[in-house]
C-alpha cells in the first residue's frame, strides 16, 4: 500500500513539472521593471524645479518611473544624443549650439518647443527710480529715464564711491562669456566715459549689491538675467536699446542681448517609447515670469526644488490642467492629497 502510494506521489509531481514547463514564460517569469525615464538634471534651481514638476506628472500621471541625472550642459547633452538621457526641459540652445545642432541633424534628439519664450538679460534700474514707490516715502528720481541713451544725464544718481567723477555700473562676474560684451556695449554707447565697469567678485556679490540698494531705496544700474528669484523679489525695470542686430552685434554690440531660445528636447526613442510623454511635453510651457515666482517662492520659503514643484502644481493647476487629459489631471491632483 505504501508503494502505490509513493508511486501515485510520483506521478502526480511528474506531471504538474512536465505542465509548469510548458506554461508561457510570462506566466512565471518575474515582473518586468517598469520603464524610467531620465531628466537632465543640471546645477540651477529653475531646470532642476521643472524637472520635478514634469517627474511628478510623469510618475503619477503615465505612470512611469523617473530619475534625474546631475551633471553639467555638455555631458548630459551628449548623453541626450547616445540616449543616456531622455529628456532636458531647458535646452539653452545658443549656449551649446554646435551640439544641439548635431544631436537634431542627427534625429537622435528632437526639439518639443519652447518652455519658457520669454528668457531675458540686460541692463535695468529698480522701478522706483523711474517711478517712486509712494508705500516708501521713495520719489521719483530719474522720471525721464526710459533707455541706454538717458544714462549720460542721470551718472551722478550712480555715482561710485570708489570714483566719485563717474557712476558704477555692476558688470556680471569674471570669467562669464557676457562680461565682456557687457564691457563692450559701455563702449559702443560711450558710456564709459560716464560709468566705471565695476566687476563684482561672485554672483552672490553682484545679486547682493542689488539687493542692499533695494532695501535701502538707493539707485543701482547693472546687468541681470531671468528667469532669477531676485527679479521675481524685486520690481527693476529694464532700459530700453535697440533691437538686436546681428550686423550690428558683430560691429561694436550696440543693440539688446540677442533672445536664448529654452527648448525642451527628448531623446528620439521617446517617440516610440512614451508618445503620450512626449505629447504632454509638447504642451508643457511657462513664462519667465512664472520661473521667477516659484525660484522667489523657493528663496522665502528655504524649500527644496521638490518643494517648489509641489507649490507649482497646486497654485498653477489651470496651467497644468491644460496640458494634460484630463484623467491624467486626476491621477496627479489625487497623488498631492
Amino acid at each position: 500500500m505504501t508503494e502505490r502510494k509513493n508511486y501515485i506521489f510520483k506521478a502526480v509531481v511528474l506531471v504538474f513539472g512536465i505542465s509548469f514547463l510548458l506554461l508561457p514564460f510570462s506566466s512565471y517569469a518575474p515582473a518586468a521593471k517598469k520603464d524610467t525615464i531620465r531628466f537632465s538634471d543640471r546645477s540651477w534651481d529653475s531646470i532642476q524645479v521643472h524637472n520635478r514638476i514634469a517627474g511628478f506628472i510623469i510618475k503619477h500621471g503615465y505612470g512611469f518611473d523617473v530619475e534625474f541625472l546631475p551633471g553639467e550642459t555638455v555631458s548630459l547633452l551628449t548623453g541626450l544624443i547616445q540616449g543616456d538621457v531622455d529628456v532636458d526641459m531647458e535646452s539653452w540652445t545658443e549656449n551649446s549650439k554646435e551640439i544641439f545642432n548635431k544631436g537634431i541633424k542627427s534625429g537622435k534628439m528632437i526639439n518639443l518647443g519652447s518652455n519658457f519664450p520669454d528668457s531675458w538679460q540686460g541692463w535695468l534700474v529698480p522701478t522706483y527710480v523711474i517711478k517712486g514707490n509712494s508705500k516708501r516715502g521713495i520719489k521719483p528720481m530719474a522720471p525721464g529715464l526710459k533707455s541706454v541713451f538717458d544714462m549720460p544725464k542721470y551718472w551722478e544718481l550712480f555715482k561710485d564711491p570708489e570714483e566719485p567723477s563717474k557712476g558704477r555700473f555692476y558688470n556680471s562676474i569674471p570669467g562669464w562669456t557676457v562680461t565682456k560684451i557687457n564691457d563692450e556695449k559701455l563702449k559702443a554707447y560711450g558710456l564709459d566715459k560716464h560709468f566705471t565697469n565695476f566687476i563684482p567678485g561672485s554672483d552672490a556679490a553682484l545679486s547682493g549689491s542689488m539687493i542692499a540698494a533695494y532695501k535701502k531705496g538707493k539707485p543701482w544700474f547693472g546687468y541681470y538675467w531671468a528667469p532669477t528669484w531676485i527679479l521675481g523679489k524685486l520690481e527693476m525695470t529694464p532700459l530700453e536699446e535697440p533691437p538686436y542686430s546681428e550686423e550690428v552685434w558683430k560691429k561694436n554690440k550696440a543693440c539688446a542681448m540677442m533672445s536664448v531660445q529654452v527648448n525642451i528636447t527628448v531623446n528620439a526613442s521617446m517617440l516610440k517609447r512614451a508618445p503620450k510623454v512626449v505629447e504632454f511635453l509638447r504642451n508643457y510651457e511657462t513664462t519667465t515670469g512664472l520661473n521667477n515666482q516659484f525660484l522667489a517662492y523657493m528663496q522665502d520659503t528655504k524649500c527644496s526644488t521638490e518643494g517648489a514643484a509641489i507649490w507649482f502644481l497646486k497654485n498653477y493647476e489651470d496651467l497644468w490642467g491644460g496640458w494634460v487629459p484630463t484623467g491624467v489631471a486626476k491621477k496627479v491632483k489625487a497623488a498631492m492629497k
